[in-house]
């Protein structure tokens, strides 16, 4: 960053200083007039607070000789480091003048209202349905042979077989399912939102009602039995927790937009 503040500061005063205006000319150093402009801009750009007179006198005796030494070094370098001394400067300016373009351009075209009517506008994006919900699970491997994944489904079937006839479904998921982390509870997963998972899970686990069990289903996990511990319901998200996120994608679709309009002003031609 001290790099990029000391590159500005020598834009500033190139710019000021090929400027071809003499207006209000503090001091010369090494022949090159100094502004009174350039010396306000240098303050303002470092955030300084100016005390008084003489504490502005100590700044600009500061700044005009760290301008002096520049402007002598410059001087002193060969052509290669000249140029590509500028060629920084020049990268880091158009660099500057698009990043504070876009900065102020994109805080006036999102604003706080931009985002509300956009939240506004957008309930299904901002509302999640979720089901309380149970699972056991017996793990299918790739390596497994046609026999082995037949003595799974054989065994999952058992187990929904149990069930049915009135077996304690979280005793019986402590025990079989291989979800060690869920069976520890009894299977329970908590509230799965609608689409967080395996298609095939989320239409089986909403397709229930309360205290319902599924019959045996196959996901890429293995074979589960899912039971729904609490009715399906839908949560809103307030516009406060996902103000950010809008503010972000309402801001990366305006700027490419208004890039394009930028684009479309321009005239480029290429000299053979």
């Amino acid at each position: 960053m001290n790099m990029q503040k000391l590159l500005l500061l020598a834009m500033v005063g190139l710019l000021v200083s090929c400027s071809g205006e003499n207006k209000d000319v503090i001091a010369k150093v090494n022949g090159v007039d100094i502004t009174a402009q350039q010396f306000q801009a240098y303050l303002d750009f470092k955030r300084i607070k100016v005390n008084d007179d003489a504490h502005r006198e100590l700044l600009l005796d500061q700044y005009l000789e760290r301008q002096g030494l520049s402007l002598l070094l410059q001087q002193k370098q060969d052509e290669k480091a000249r140029l590509l001394a500028q060629a920084e400067l020049e990268d880091f300016q158009r660099q500057m003048t698009i990043s504070r373009y876009f900065e102020r351009y994109l805080k006036e075209a999102v604003n706080d209202e931009k985002i509300r009517n956009y939240y506004l506008s957008n309930p299904q994006k901002y509302s999640q349905e979720k089901v309380h919900v149970a699972h056991i699970l017996l793990r299918l491997q790739r390596d497994m042979s046609e026999a082995e994944r037949k003595a799974r489904l054989t065994q999952i079937n058992e187990i929904y077989s149990r069930l049915k006839a009135g077996a304690d479904f979280a005793e019986t998921a402590r025990a079989e399912s291989e979800d060690k982390v869920s069976s520890r509870k009894g299977g329970d997963l908590g509230w799965m939102k609608k689409g967080a998972i395996d298609v095939q899970f989320s239409e089986q686990m909403f397709a229930l009602g309360k205290d319902e069990i599924s019959a045996p289903f196959e996901t890429p996990f293995g074979y589960h039995i899912i039971k729904v511990l609490d009715d399906a319901k839908t949560t809103t998200q307030s516009l406060e927790s996902v103000a950010g996120d809008i503010r972000y994608l309402l801001r990366q679709q305006v700027k490419q937009a208004h890039e394009a309009e930028l684009q479309a002003e321009l005239n480029i031609e290429k000299v053979q």
